[in-house]
């Protein structure tokens, strides 16, 4: 959550969403957070999809890059 507020991404709360969604992911998404109010754990929901740094598909893409002689020291 301080990179989304160093990155402007929280700041002024004038936006409302609205829909439904089971309570069991809620609270399930409440318990591994630590996170218990609804508006919070959506924000911290939208930050970390907006902050997501895109390892995965850059790591896909590395694949096969490496020389496979390259000694790793392991």
């Amino acid at each position: 959550m301080a990179a989304a507020e160093q990155s402007g991404l929280i700041g002024e709360k004038s936006a409302r969403i609205a829909g439904r969604i089971s309570p069991e992911l809620v609270q399930r998404a409440k318990q591994k957070t630590g996170i218990w109010t609804d508006t919070e754990l959506i924000e911290f929901a939208l930050a970390s999809l907006a902050l997501d740094d895109n390892f995965g598909a850059a790591f896909r893409k590395a694949r096969g890059s490496v020389d496979p002689d390259l000694k790793l020291g392991f």
